[in-house]
């Protein structure tokens, strides 16, 4: 679910690393909100990442 349905960012992988340098899988989520957009046909509610929604790339129903 955490995929931006403007930009497409989704979530990232990568490693944690331990003290001892051993490794373990894990992800980072990209900050996505349900947010009421206004299109075409009226409001509707999508996934937003918040650097599109600081950019004003979207208009807020």
């Amino acid at each position: 679910m955490a995929k931006c349905e403007i930009c497409g960012k989704g979530a990232h992988f990568g490693n944690n690393v331990s003290h001892s340098h051993r490794r373990s899988n894990r992800k980072w989520n990209s900050n996505v909100q349900s947010v009421r957009v206004k299109t075409e046909g009226g409001a509707k509610r999508m996934y937003i990442c918040t650097s599109c929604l600081r950019s004003g790339k979207i208009e807020r129903a």
